[in-house]
């Protein structure tokens, strides 16, 4: 019976997909490679100084995507303006170590602290070793009162572990990772990321226990356990069955997080386009304006974040302008819009929190999420295959049985390779973790996440407009705001129909 419902649904999603679709086609065509190419030549510009949250560029930035907005009719949602102020802190490092033995490890040596934590003075405690941080690890160790050491094949893959750890009751977290280059280069990154200051939306009290993560190297790890790498490497790959985490020989080490606070304001800007007879459910459209702002070397010192995420920025206003103009023409959508980009992405995103925690429309009427993070360019596996016509498509499984279904159909004039390998639970990467639709998909909104793979220029100064493939951006832009257009006109809100946790 559950299976003939699916497919009814599906033929019903297909068949309205098919009855709006010279409509949808019409408005479609009118996201072009110029009208791209035209706002992110001027978002990526050195004039927007690499739009660091709370600096002067972010400021920029938003004034010309609030302007957009205005100019197309949109009308401005939070008491009668565009912007959502988002109060952060910032915390500046302080005097942060680790010490192992009679070793002390100073920050942006052997260790690099990253959060907003304050210990408050020097701490010590046991510390455990947890292998790869998942459940079933954790399962094995009591880590309440305790440091924990997760080994990671990506350090960006340290965020499920570091949740798991804190709901668990742990002191701290110190992640590594066995190659000791991606350590250093992890180092010097977060010298020029963190110590100007790292942001949050709380401001950071002395507390045993704490929300950020001390990265180390591999070293490290072998000094906490007397031991070696190649034992930990084992342990952490042993049957969970076998308890081999239970039986490691715990190892204890003192530490020292000292920050200093400071408040730095910052904003989301949102656009609102009301719809006609379902205007009271919401089709949330969302990209990241902010970037890593400058750096401090030698020569071209601005990040542009042309694809990261100047793309996913003006496909917003690309598709907010599409459609306000079908609104205008008498062929507005039936549930409204919020067309928002958010700020503080790059700094664990914090814009998307803040909405999520306080949104300006009902999250339980927020039909979907449809949220573009970097759209405008080829990763290397497509590069060598030759394949020029992909997009990544991430999370949109996770929720909701039929947003496959809407996609794909969709995607029937575009003709994209929809790719769902970042769907893998296993994705050492985390990429579902690592963009703001994850705010939303935790408060139970479904989501789709849309996404090119990555580059050699991901947060370097390379990252510029020569480098877009802005034809194929179009395409990817008209898929999205196909979808779109289907979330705004179908009859019923898409189930939520999946646990939040699958």
């Amino acid at each position: 019976m559950k299976l003939k419902f699916v497919a009814l649904c599906m033929l019903i999603t297909i068949a309205g997909l098919h009855a709006q679709a010279p409509v949808a086609k019409k408005y479609g065509d009118m996201i072009t490679p110029a009208d791209l190419k035209e706002y992110l030549s001027i978002i990526a510009s050195d004039a927007f100084e690499g739009r660091e949250t709370g600096k002067r560029g972010q400021k920029i930035a938003a004034a010309f995507i609030s302007t957009h907005f205005q100019e197309l009719g949109l009308i401005p949602p939070v008491n009668g303006n565009f912007y959502q102020p988002v109060p952060l802190y910032t915390s500046i490092p302080g005097d942060i170590y680790v010490i192992v033995g009679n070793a002390k490890l100073n920050n942006f040596g052997d260790v690099v602290y990253y959060g907003t934590g304050n210990s408050g003075g020097e701490l010590s405690c046991p510390v455990v070793f947890v292998g790869k941080g998942r459940k079933e690890d954790f399962d094995q160790v009591t880590v309440t009162g305790k440091a924990v050491v997760v080994e990671v094949e990506s350090f960006s893959g340290f965020h499920e572990p570091l949740e798991l750890a804190y709901q668990r009751g742990a002191n701290t977290v110190l992640v590594f990772n066995p190659d000791v280059n991606q350590f250093h280069e992890l180092v010097e990154q977060l010298k020029t990321y963190t110590s100007e200051g790292t942001l949050s939306l709380t401001k950071p009290s002395p507390s045993t226990q704490h929300s950020g993560v001390f990265f180390i190297a591999p070293m490290v790890a072998e000094k906490i356990f007397n031991s070696t790498l190649e034992k930990l490497k084992k342990a952490a790959l042993e049957d969970t069955k076998k308890s081999a985490l239970k039986k490691f020989k715990p190892g204890s080490l003192r530490y020292q997080i000292n920050l200093e606070t400071k408040a730095v304001n910052s904003e989301n800007v949102l656009g609102y386009l009301e719809g006609t007879d379902k205007k009271d459910e919401l089709v949330l459209v969302t990209a990241h304006y902010d970037h890593i702002g400058k750096g401090k070397n030698e020569g071209d010192q601005i990040n542009n974040g042309a694809d990261d995420d100047g793309s996913g920025t003006v496909s917003v206003l690309e598709i907010a302008k599409v459609f306000a103009q079908a609104k205008k023409d008498g062929v507005g959508p039936r549930r409204s819009m919020l067309f928002m980009t958010v700020t503080g992405e790059e700094k664990g995103l914090l814009g998307s929190d803040y909405y999520t925690q306080h949104p300006i429309f009902p999250l339980a009427k927020t039909v979907v999420d449809l949220n573009i993070d970097m759209v405008g360019r080829l990763d290397s596996a497509h590069i060598k295959s030759n394949n020029v016509n992909y997009v990544y498509v991430v999370g949109d499984h996770k929720l909701s049985s039929e947003l496959p279904v809407i996609i794909k159909a969709a995607n029937e004039k575009t003709k994209l390779e929809l790719n769902s390998k970042f769907n893998d639970p296993k994705d050492p990467e985390k990429i579902y973790t690592r963009s703001d639709h994850y705010n939303f998909a935790k408060k139970g909104v479904p989501v789709i996440f849309y996404y090119d793979g990555g580059h050699a220029d991901y947060h370097r100064v390379t990252d510029t407009v020569d480098k877009i493939d802005f034809d194929l951006m179009a395409k990817r832009v008209q898929l999205i705001f196909y979808t779109a257009w289907e979330m705004a006109n179908r009859p019923n809100m898409v189930a939520r129909d999946k646990k939040i946790t699958d």
